[in-house]
């Protein structure tokens, strides 16, 4: 019970690793708002763990603004926000990636951050307190040819993060980040580009040991980084990779 009496909003919850995410923040005690675009799942999710759903596309402020409006009116307060939600663009030569599939991909994965941080950091700071958790990507440290504008928004994201950690913590904010290798999650055939046998072989070839990241993986890690057991942690960005980036 780890992160008992806390409450916390994960985007993109309603399935794969910000699923996982939520369900082990419930598990150690925390209320749980679960935000995605897709509201049945997301009603799945918080019903399973006893949490609140809210639909949200997390790269337009009024959504922003909303979910975590709606947020802190049922809660009372928030003590962690976690960037979960992400998007990629197909593998393709980085000169053929089209501009709609840039923009939208710098949309989700970078200005969501942008626009939750402009949002939750004055509530924060009000309350001397709080835990910011970006899920990035082994492809910000350690890049795959042919997915160029994804790994390049997954680097930015490590540097807001660290950026953020800087800034926010003499106002009592942590910030940190979380790396996973492919995993078995949504995203996993648009990295592929195909799911074959061959394929995945291809790809678990480049991670030591011999596995794709689970949400579980990534609700374990990413509970210890939002609990005070890590109240010393900011400006971490944690593989949880099985190697892949030694």
């Amino acid at each position: 019970m780890r992160l008992r009496n806390k409450t916390a909003l994960v985007t993109g919850a309603a399935s794969g690793f910000g699923a996982g995410i939520a369900r082990k923040f419930a598990a150690e005690g925390a209320r749980v708002v679960v935000v995605d675009l897709n509201t049945q799942a997301a009603e799945a999710v918080a019903s399973d763990i006893g949490g609140l759903a809210h639909t949200a596309d997390i790269s337009k402020r009024d959504d922003v603004d909303g979910m975590i409006d709606a947020a802190i009116s049922e809660l009372g307060h928030l003590d962690i926000l976690v960037n979960n939600a992400g998007i990629t663009h197909l593998p393709a030569p980085l000169e053929e990636v089209s501009e709609e599939d840039f923009d939208r991909v710098f949309a989700v994965n970078c200005k969501s951050v942008y626009l939750t941080a402009q949002k939750i950091v004055p509530h924060f700071k009000s309350r001397g307190s709080g835990a910011i958790l970006n899920v990035a990507s082994t492809a910000g440290v350690s890049p795959r040819p042919r997915l160029n504008w994804y790994n390049a928004s997954k680097g930015w994201m490590i540097t807001a993060t660290r950026t953020m950690a800087v800034e926010l913590a003499p106002d009592g904010i942590r910030v940190n980040a979380l790396n996973p290798v492919a995993g078995e999650t949504p995203l996993l055939k648009s990295f592929m580009g195909e799911d074959t046998p061959e394929t995945r072989a291809k790809f678990l070839s480049t991670i030591p040991m011999g596995r794709f990241s689970t949400p579980e993986d990534l609700g374990n890690a990413a509970a210890f980084l939002c609990s005070d057991e890590a109240s010393m942690l900011t400006g971490v960005c944690m593989e949880v990779d099985g190697g892949r980036c030694i």
